[in-house]
């Protein structure tokens, strides 16, 4: 195994430059922390040593920080605490050593990394747009372990509370404003030469190092209104990573600099110990999983060229599709629809895109997106030449057929297409189509233009060719993807029928619907299970369970009832105040009263989906487990520190108790 750490020493300067060789980027692992402590032998023998330098051997990368598998992994106590003192003890040994020294800063400098360098005397950066500098382990529920409560709050005041809190990456320039840097250096400077000068400085004690007195006596009441922000961001939920970041700041910047250090690695073992902060690792795990639609595809493969599109149906997906292929793609698009369609779906696309404008997230003018839509009312001839076709009309077998027979009469043979069906099974569509092995199913959720999740179904005829170009159709209109096989609900709603099912049957047992949707949103889901059958529409639940031959009693009675949700109708459950309907109550079907505390509903909710996710994995509708929670999380906003409802499972012991084992 090659050293990490490799040393040259000339006129009195240590020049130790690292690499972790065989990765894109350096992190503290095993490898590292054994190459730094031997390096820390060979300094010590050099007597004539005036000041040190660290300087990465990665062309765009300093320090990422701490390797994050190593700390998922870590399940006691007391090997958090190791791990902890490899940091700590190799920063103490640099403190120890009562010399100038510097780090030299090009690329990301992150988290372990950051708190290495501010371990070192000074610090001296490089602009490029590569050069991030932060802590940003509160972002995967953790806070930094490595001196980062410490040293960066007495490096620069205030300000280090929110970089920590937000996990914040700064450009260099940034870092240096606030203090972080003590010099910055322009992007094609010899950052080496320039580290040299500046040491040279430091040696003669002509550096002129700004380390400011802060005044913390306001610090209590400064902590108290981060803790109260965070608590808006989190919907009143006690998370641990960001509370005990705060907790080591408000405790440790009071003490020395040694104790304060204690106290941080004390914090820092109960966040590691939490299960938020194992399902807040996993799902950054499956986010990098996912993050790159094309590495998903077949190796090898090449991609059909993707220079046009269509999309049938100008309705609420439609129009939200056609948002995405045209800001994203920049490719014309053929959209059709009956006459009345066209313009209202135009004028709704335009407002979208004029608000994106307005938030500066469209790279040219609104008008020359608008000019990549050409709309129709017939196939013409503006299908002959389309690579993919989205078909986003009515959920109805018969118009199906019809739209798929007239279609194929004009595409071309090689042209992919894809169902936007949310309900109807890909292979009662596939015999519609000339040619099923190019056909497939991509579910979208709404609004289109701001769900990342994009569900690609694959059917019984699709061809893995299709699925490949599908992903990097995915890859195109920047969506995450996950794969799944023909399914009644596909992956995401399969998980989210019986849970509804079980939603409706704890109202009907007398729970109120204001604490069966207060549980939920309490365990960090964005709306409760009510609200959102509310807000999709009513009788699209309703639809689904009857295609299924399951009568949901209250589901039937508030639909019969003409009310199909709020926004949908004028009327659902919910008042526009937010307040529950108390005219809903009545159509409420009674069963056997049953009350439940606010953690029963969360686990019969969780359980039901977990059975479900199950379920999907035996019979193999999806290979990896990974796949349905993204789809949760990113699909319907499944809390992020809980990793998803299957890790969830792995981590509360309810995968233990229903199947014997981990789903992870």
């Amino acid at each position: 195994m090659s050293k990490v750490f490799q040393l040259k020493v000339e006129d009195g300067i240590g020049v130790a430059t690292f690499d972790v060789t065989g990765d894109a980027m350096n992190t503290w692992t095993e490898a590292a922390f054994t190459s730094f402590s031997e390096l820390m032998g060979e300094l010590a023998k050099e007597k004539a040593l005036k000041g040190i330098i660290f300087i990465s051997g990665k062309p765009d990368n300093f320090f990422a920080g701490a390797n994050l598998k190593m700390i998922a992994d870590l399940v006691k106590p007391d090997e958090v605490r190791e791990v902890l003192e490899l940091f700590h003890g190799a920063f103490r040994k640099l403190n120890d050593m009562n010399l100038p020294i510097l780090a030299a800063i090009h690329g990301h400098c992150l988290g372990g990394g950051l708190e290495f360098a501010l371990a070192c005397t000074a610090r001296i950066a490089k602009e490029g747009k590569t050069t991030l500098i932060g802590l940003p382990e509160c972002n995967v529920g953790l806070f930094p372990g490595g001196g980062g409560t410490q040293r960066l709050p007495r490096l620069i005041g205030y300000p280090a509370i929110e970089l920590i809190l937000k996990g914040t990456m700064l450009p260099a320039a940034k870092a240096f404003e606030l203090g972080i840097i003590d010099r910055l250096v322009p992007a094609d400077t010899d950052l080496l030469g320039a580290a040299k000068n500046f040491i040279g400085e430091m040696i003669a004690g002509t550096a002129n190092l700004k380390r400011p007195e802060h005044d913390f006596s306001q610090l209590d009441e400064v902590i108290e209104m981060a803790r109260q922000a965070v608590l808006k961001v989190t919907r009143g939920r006690t998370l641990p990573a960001p509370m005990l970041a705060l907790k080591s700041i408000q405790d440790g910047v009071k003490v020395s600099l040694a104790e304060g250090l204690e106290i941080e690695k004390a914090n820092f073992v109960d966040v590691v110990m939490s299960n938020e902060a194992k399902g807040s690792i996993n799902t950054f795990f499956i986010k990098t999983l996912t993050d790159k639609p094309k590495a998903m595809m077949t190796k090898g493969f090449t991609p059909k060229p993707l220079k046009k599109a269509a999309v049938l149906g100008f309705g609420t997906m439609g129009r939200g599709i056609v948002i995405d292929i045209i800001r994203n793609m920049q490719v014309p698009v053929v959209v059709k629809d009956i006459p009345e369609a066209l313009e209202p779906g135009k004028a709704f696309v335009r407002k979208i895109l004029d608000g994106m404008a307005e938030k500066k997230r469209l790279k040219g003018a609104v008008d020359d997106y608008m000019k990549l839509i050409i709309t129709t009312t017939e196939y013409g001839a503006e299908f002959k030449d389309v690579d993919i076709v989205v078909e986003a009309v009515f959920e109805d077998l018969k118009l199906k057929q019809q739209v798929y027979a007239e279609l194929c009469q004009v595409i071309p043979e090689d042209c992919i297409v894809a169902s936007n069906t949310s309900s109807l099974a890909i292979k009662s569509m596939a015999g519609l189509v000339t040619k099923p092995e190019r056909f497939g199913g991509l579910h979208f959720f709404s609004p289109v233009w701001l769900m990342q999740l994009v569900e690609v179904i694959r059917g019984e005829q699709t061809s893995q060719e299709t699925v490949d170009n599908l992903l990097n159709f995915a890859a195109a209109i920047k969506k995450r993807p996950i794969v799944c096989r023909d399914n009644a609900g596909f992956v995401v709603n399969a998980l989210l029928f019986p849970m509804l099912l079980e939603t409706f049957k704890y109202i009907e047992e007398g729970n109120a619907i204001e604490k069966v949707d207060r549980a939920m949103t309490s365990f960090g889901m964005p709306v409760g299970p009510i609200r959102l059958t509310d807000e999709v529409g009513i009788d699209v639940p309703y639809k689904i369970f009857k295609g299924m031959g399951v009568r949901q009693e209250t589901l039937a009675n508030v639909v019969e009832a003409g009310r199909m949700g709020l926004k949908k109708s004028g009327k659902g459950f919910f008042l526009k105040d937010g307040g529950v309907d108390p005219e809903v109550l009545s159509l409420i079907a009674k069963k056997q009263p049953r009350e439940l505390t606010p953690e029963q509903i969360q686990e019969g909710l969780l359980e039901a989906m977990v059975k479900t996710g199950k379920d999907l994995l035996d019979r193999k509708v999806v290979d990896n487990v990974r796949m349905i929670d993204v789809g949760m999380v990113w699909g319907v906003g499944f809390p992020a520190d809980k990793g998803g409802p299957m890790k969830w499972a792995d981590l509360t012991g309810m995968s233990k108790r229903l199947f014997g084992k981990n789903f992870y």
